[in-house]
């Protein structure tokens, strides 16, 4: 295990779900524990559940996709290491989403976290080590109808993030990968708002049985604070994994994409979402 001591670690999208879990769970191991937020507003609430939690995590304002202010906040915190956590869900069926939408999800979740690796790369460099942990999804690895560009943002984070280990490896940087199933996060009201503001849809029955389905589903779900322990272990492992899948569903889709034929998950995943 490595000592966590005085390193900083800049969690992004820190004021909710798995990234505030996240903020709260590093400060807990000894991290100087700092969360990326887009507001005052939100950064208010990082501020009452740190206090609520008996931690400290600072915040910072910052919109990944402002690459001027991404610079601004690496060369302050030059940090030990990153966990690149901002995202949304952007649901919808391919030709319900237009490029200006799917332009960016890209932006915010392949981009964004890359140009902020970019710009800490240096400092761990000059330190001799660091890490960039990147939190994917299930999604990365497989591919369901009517997420499709968040799936694409999520297969894309997994190939720059296996060149960059590659690539950075004999600095001393490790980059990691977390890849979780479902997990109980506020993404699924945003799916379904997602879903709403697409009345006119070929598929608008389509949306409402994927809706259906999510509620019994959400029972199933990893808590937030399974994730933060996961990526807490990767920031204090000796020699960390490439991947760490989390979560049952996560491991059995894993699984089984290796051993199923396609025309059989395509089958079930029409039966499932009505297509």
């Amino acid at each position: 295990m490595t000592g966590s001591g005085d390193r900083t670690v800049l969690t992004t999208g820190a004021n909710s779900g798995v990234g505030l879990a996240t903020a709260l769970h590093l400060a807990r191991l000894g991290f100087h524990s700092v969360g990326s937020v887009r507001s005052r507003t939100k950064a208010a609430q990082v501020a009452r559940a740190s206090a609520g939690a008996g931690v400290k995590v600072e915040t910072v304002i910052l919109d990944v996709t402002d690459a001027a202010r991404c610079r601004i906040v690496i060369d302050r915190l030059r940090p030990w290491a990153l966990v690149n956590n901002a995202g949304y869900s952007g649901v919808g069926a391919i030709e319900d989403v237009t490029d200006e939408e799917a332009r960016d999800q890209l932006e915010t979740m392949v981009v964004a976290p890359m140009r902020l690796a970019r710009l800490a790369l240096p400092y761990m460099r000059t330190a001799g080590q660091g890490r960039v942990v990147n939190v994917s999804s299930i999604y990365g690895l497989t591919t369901t109808p009517f997420s499709g560009w968040y799936q694409a943002s999520k297969h894309a984070l997994e190939a720059v993030s296996d060149a960059l280990r590659l690539e950075v490896a004999r600095d001393g940087i490790k980059v990691v990968l977390i890849e979780p199933g479902g997990v109980k996060t506020g993404i699924w009201e945003e799916m379904k708002a997602d879903m709403g503001r697409r009345p006119s849809s070929l598929y608008e029955a389509q949306y409402r049985r994927v809706l259906a389905l999510l509620a019994p589903y959400k029972a199933f779900m990893t808590g937030p604070a399974t994730v933060a322990r996961v990526i807490g272990t990767a920031l204090t492992a000796r020699a960390p994994r490439a991947r760490y899948l989390v979560g049952w569903d996560a491991e059995g889709v894993a699984v089984a994409r290796s051993l199923v034929p396609t025309a059989v998950t395509d089958r079930v995943s029409r039966l499932l979402s009505g297509l």
